[in-house]
């Protein structure tokens, strides 16, 4: 509660009310360093709700979702039930909070269910009793890693993380990305974000499209490919594209 937390601090640019005074004053302050980041936010939503309408649509029934943090509108369970109700959702999130609230949102609810996990743990997330439980390895499953692999660090070798979630999947299973990104012309201000989020315990790492592109090694991207979230299949009636600085890099990409 005295610490910033990357699951309260997307609540509360999401206007959620999951969040603390701690949480709130780092947002703050992360949006006079690089105006637009909160816009980022919501934007990631925004591609997680198409891209899982779209999971749905090809034929997926199965998500994990992995760093799904603070419950709020437009989860996934609620999306993809909506679409298909016999669709099944696991939510993993290394915050006790995150858990405890998706726990309550998720009473009552067979097919839905949420762990306490880390994302640097694939094992104990892949073979997890209630995981092992809900979803089904020998048919496809969505593996959903929106904004989490940039707080994990080089040392932690997040395309190796990538490939020891990725290989309990059959082929035609897919895989969603996220990923904060480098900005040449906004260095200066990416430096500064990223040397806010040290007083977190979890840093901030941008990474290139090479690099992302490096961690869906036996994947195919879906078009089209890796781009702006605003970018990836837009609906119509969305905004125009915001500010440069809050646009993370997406992708949906398919197991061969």
């Amino acid at each position: 509660m005295t610490v910033p937390n990357a699951a309260r601090m997307y609540d509360y640019s999401l206007g959620g009310y999951h969040n603390f005074a701690v949480d709130r004053e780092f947002v703050d302050r992360a949006e006079k360093l690089m105006p637009g980041a909160s816009w980022g936010s919501h934007a990631n939503r925004a591609f997680v709700g198409r891209s899982v309408r779209w999971l749905v649509e090809v034929g997926i029934r199965q998500f994990l979702d992995i760093g799904s943090g603070i419950p709020t509108l437009g989860n996934v369970h609620q999306i993809a039930q909506q679409a298909a109700p016999e669709s099944r959702v696991l939510y993993v999130d290394i915050d006790p909070v995150a858990v405890a609230h998706s726990r309550a949102l998720l009473a009552g609810n067979p097919r839905a269910e949420v762990i306490q996990g880390d994302v640097r743990a694939a094992a104990e997330i892949v073979y997890h009793p209630d995981v092992v439980r809900l979803l089904d390895f020998s048919r496809p499953v969505a593996v959903l890693l929106n904004a989490v692999l940039h707080f994990v660090p080089d040392a932690d070798d997040p395309a190796d993380l990538v490939a020891q979630l990725c290989e309990s999947l059959v082929s035609g299973s897919y895989l969603t990305i996220t990923h904060a990104t480098p900005i040449p012309a906004l260095s200066a201000e990416q430096d500064d974000l990223r040397a806010l989020y040290e007083s977190t315990p979890t840093s901030l790492h941008y990474r290139t499209k090479d690099q992302v592109v490096a961690m869906l090694a036996g994947f195919e991207l879906v078009e089209p490919g890796l781009v702006n979230v605003t970018d990836w299949r837009p609906d119509p009636d969305e905004a125009d594209d915001p500010p440069p600085a809050a646009v993370p890099i997406a992708a949906v990409a398919r197991k061969i």
